[in-house]
This record gives structure tokens, C-alpha cells and sequence, in this order.
């Protein structure tokens, strides 16, 4: 862990230039080392002899006549990589569609296809890619084996539009929804009833093969249905659900005709429903959750209390707007101080989660980076108190960074810079506010994702 990756990548103005800050980049470094696509996967299945153990299940290899590998999701690469390793030559073929920058460039695996496509909004290229992976699973037989890869980001990056709605139509949805402060539970309930492979319906067209998945969740609960909109689980939500958010959200008027009329259908039973959890496709699919923010919660305050930090999970349930939950965790990190509650000093409170921003100006940033900014005032003047978020994925909205780095002395600093908190979180420019004061955190693509961490340090 002491030879981490992320470590150099981790360094801020703030942290680089405290007595603490050391420790702190090395606590954050272990919450993403912890979560590792590849270790997740090679801890979660192994070959023995001729014999595959998935989660608590054994498979004979031999009953399978070919095995292919899926995969969807900002972890896709390393997942598969891990995963054909461990499989040796079985694996006849694989199609695998990852975030652009999140491939493995050492890495080629004769037999597995590893593509790129645009996140948050879906492109082109996702659409080819999730072509080639319908292909694939459709031609697999009772006698084949699919094990399917799922990561964060894979409801954008594999999708194919129900018949009658095009790719714009889905990105101005999702533009309209990702505004709105929708949750992405209420966004992928959506997406499972526009599109022909979310919902189940992956698991549909493999049928009768059997298939595996293997999840790293980068949704609150970890909900198999809503992870990358569930591709090869039930789903448990309705047309009528979906019609219900865009009402609650005003959007009727703001999403296309085609989509309109595509729930409408769906309402009145002219469209089938997704598949539900009495369908027999089902008997023949098994999920296992491998990695989540828990964990990566609890790798940082395992590392948090080797440097002698009292500690405390507060939640991995964190959500609502950012800003005010930035707010409420500014707080917090002051009653720490003052009291010494809920935890006596030297102190490590983390909270995972994923917020949501409803946007009110056209500035740069993302949620974890205007939960910072919404913290500055709060902590303001605090001596060694530190409030830290950050994307576990490395990428926060549609910046380069993972989030941002406040203390006690960050309002005094952009105040001497002419930086008013106030204006910029006002504009949603939580970026361009936290880019001048060299606090941004930016760690690069870590090609895993489980959600979204929030820290206070008090020493």
C-alpha cells in the first residue's frame, strides 16, 4: 500500500504543504487501492482444476462448450483482464465497452475486444460496442458459459434505444435529468424502459446460456436492478414508474415525442414490460457483488487508525444535494472541533454516498467538487481541520478532477485571490474556484468506481 499509485497523484497545494497531509493522502490512497477491479475479481471467483467457484457456486468448466466474457463499465478493462487470467485459454471470445481513458494500453488479449465510448451522455461508439455484445450473447447455447462484467458508468456506455427512439433522443434525457438533481436510481429506471438491454433484457437474449456477473457497485444499497441499470437481473420497476419521474421532475415537456410516446405504450401494455422476477431466464443467472463503497470506506479507516485516528463511518448512504450536504458535513467537522463529539480528536469521519447537483449556472465542476465548495464558509479560520471529497472513479462531473481539498485556511486564501465562495458555488463552478488555489484532486482515471467518499480530519 506504502508504494501506491495514487499517492504522487493525491498531492494538493493544502496537503503537500501540511504536517498532515501525508497521512491523509495515504488514507485516501488506500480507500481506492481497497476497491481494485482486478484484486475484486480474483478474490471473487477461482479455477480449481477443471472447476470454477463463483461466490458460494461451483461450475464444472468442462460442461461449458465455449465461454465468452461481457463487459460494461469504467472497470471493464481491468475486470476482464483479471478474469481471462484466471481462465487461462477457455475464454473463445470477449467484447468489453469501457469510459474513454479507461482502457488498459499494456494489456492484449487475443480473444477479447476491449472498446471505448463517451460517459455521461451515450455515443455512437457505445451503441456499436453494445451491437457487437448483443451479437456475442445471442449466439451462445444452453451448453455456454457468459460471465458478464458490471462497473459504474455501464448504463451510459452500453445501450441500445428501444425501436422508435434515437441516441439523441437518450442524451437529451439524460442532459435533462442529470440537471434536474434526479437520483441515479430514478435515472436508470428510465433507461430500462427506453432501451432493448437494460432491466434484464441482456439476461433475455442470452438465454438459455448460463451467466455469471460479476458487480462493482457504484450505487447506494447496492441494488442489482439499478447497478448499470441491472442488464442481467429482474426488474422490479414498471413503465409506470417511469412515467411517474418525469412528472415529478416537470420533464414532460422537455423530452422528445418518440419517448413520450414510447412510455405511453408501454403504460397501456402495447410495449411488454421488462422481464420480472418470476421469468424462468432467470434460474439459469447468478450475481455476486464484489466490490462497493463500504469497503472502500472502511480500507480508509482501517489506514486512519494505524496512524492512531479515532474513527467513524457516519453513512455510506449519503445523498441529496450537494451543497447543502456540504453544508451539514461543515457542520459536523465544527462540532468535532469545539466538542470533541462524535468522536474525540485526532479524528477521521468518512461518508459515502453520491449527491446529486441541480444545476443553476453553466460553470465547471461536479458533485463531489460543489460539496467542497459548499463547506469552505463552515470550516473557515479551523486550524487543522480538513474536509475532503472525492470520486472514487477519479473523475467528478465533467472535469478532470475527483474532487477538492478545504481546510480552516482556504476562504483566507481565496479571498486574497478575489475568490468568493459564494459567487462561484452560485454558478455551479466549483472548479474553476478550487483550480487556482491548487486544490483540486486530480488522480486520474483509477479505472474502478463505488461511488463517491466525503472526509473531515481533525487533528
Amino acid at each position: 500500500m506504502e508504494s501506491s499509485k495514487y499517492l504522487d497523484k493525491l498531492i494538493t497545494f493544502s496537503l503537500n504543504s501540511s504536517p498532515f497531509g501525508n497521512q491523509i493522502i495515504h488514507i485516501l490512497a488506500a480507500a481506492i487501492e481497497s476497491v481494485d477491479p482486478a484484486n475484486a475479481v480474483t478474490k471473487a471467483i477461482k479455477k480449481h482444476g477443471d472447476y470454477l467457484i463463483a461466490g458460494s457456486s461451483s461450475y464444472s468448466l468442462n460442461s461449458f462448450k465455449n465461454i465468452y466474457i461481457v463487459g460494461m463499465g469504467k472497470a471493464g478493462a481491468p475486470m476482464a483482464h483479471a478474469t481471462a487470467n484466471i481462465l487461462e485459454n477457455r475464454v473463445k471470445k470477449g467484447v468489453v465497452v469501457v469510459k474513454e481513458g479507461y482502457t488498459l494500453p499494456d494489456w492484449h488479449y487475443n480473444n477479447i475486444c476491449v472498446y471505448e465510448a463517451s460517459h455521461p451522455l451515450p455515443d455512437e461508439r457505445g451503441l456499436q460496442s453494445t451491437r457487437e455484445i448483443i451479437n456475442l450473447v445471442q449466439q451462445a447455447k444452453e451448453t455456454d458459459l457468459i460471465i458478464c462484467l458490471i462497473s459504474g458508468g455501464a448504463s451510459a456506455l452500453f445501450t441500445q434505444p428501444s425501436p422508435g427512439i434515437t441516441l439523441e433522443d437518450l442524451r437529451s434525457l439524460t442532459q435533462h435529468l442529470l440537471a434536474s438533481g434526479a437520483t441515479i436510481n430514478e435515472i436508470n429506471i428510465l433507461r430500462k424502459h427506453l432501451d432493448q438491454v437494460k432491466g434484464g433484457q441482456l439476461a433475455h437474449l442470452a438465454y438459455p446460456a448460463t451467466v455469471i456477473t460479476l458487480i462493482l457497485s457504484d450505487v447506494i444499497g447496492n441494488p442489482f436492478d439499478i447497478i448499470a441499470s441491472g442488464p442481467t437481473v429482474p426488474d422490479l420497476s414498471s413503465f409506470s414508474d417511469a412515467i411517474q419521474i418525469i412528472e415529478k421532475y416537470d420533464l414532460l415537456e422537455k423530452i422528445t415525442p418518440s419517448i413520450r410516446t414510447h412510455l405511453e405504450r408501454g403504460v397501456s401494455g402495447k410495449i411488454p414490460e421488462t422481464p420480472k422476477p418470476d421469468d424462468p431466464i432467470f434460474q439459469r443467472c447468478a450475481s455476486i457483488l464484489i466490490g462497493s463503497n463500504e469497503q472502500a470506506a472502511q480500507a480508509a479507516l482501517i489506514k486512519a487508525e494505524s496512524y492512531g485516528l479515532h474513527t467513524l463511518l457516519l453513512t455510506t448512504s449519503l445523498q441529496g444535494e450537494a451543497r447543502e450536504q456540504g453544508i451539514d458535513l461543515g457542520h459536523l467537522a465544527r462540532l468535532l472541533v469545539h466538542e470533541g463529539k462524535p468522536i474525540p480528536i485526532p479524528a477521521c469521519i468518512i461518508a459515502g454516498g453520491e449527491t446529486t447537483v441541480t444545476l443553476h449556472g453553466n460553470g465547471m465542476g461536479g458533485r463531489n467538487q460543489e460539496m467542497a465548495l459548499s463547506a469552505v464558509k463552515g470550516i473557515s479560520g479551523k486550524e487543522n481541520l480538513w474536509f475532503i471529497t472525492l470520486a472514487t472513479d477519479g473523475g467528478d462531473g465533467p472535469s478532470n478532477a475527483a474532487g477538492a481539498v478545504v481546510n480552516g485556511d482556504t476562504m483566507a486564501r481565496a479571498y486574497a485571490l478575489g475568490l468568493d465562495p459564494d459567487d462561484f458555488l452560485n454558478r455551479n463552478d466549483s472548479y474553476h474556484f478550487f483550480e487556482p488555489l491548487g486544490d483540486l484532486l486530480i488522480p486520474g482515471a483509477t479505472l474502478t468506481n463505488v461511488n463517491d467518499l466525503a472526509f473531515i480530519f481533525a487533528f
